[in-house]
């Protein structure tokens, strides 16, 4: 996996714990096209430290442009924001 490190827009539902469950994301393209991705399955969700910054790592698996791919979401606590780390 190569590190991309992109600012999403994350679409997720929580449940009554706070539990965050990501569904898809957008993400802008290249050549300024933006693409959907629809979150096929959460392998693992991981807490880490990242200077400094608490972040939740989400290891995920879609389907994209028809093969099977594996990647890596980040939500920052301090920010709210998500971000692509790798795919």
């Amino acid at each position: 996996m190569k590190v991309i490190a992109k600012p999403v827009e994350m679409v997720l539902w929580t449940d009554i714990n706070g539990k965050m469950n990501p569904i898809r994301f957008k993400i802008a393209n290249e050549d300024e096209s933006i693409s959907v991705i629809k979150i096929d399955k959460v392998l693992t969700i991981d807490r880490e430290k990242l200077a400094g910054n608490n972040m939740l790592v989400y290891k995920c698996q879609s389907t994209i442009k028809g093969a099977e791919r594996l990647y890596e979401l980040k939500y920052e606590f301090s920010s709210c924001k998500w971000m692509l780390w790798k795919l």
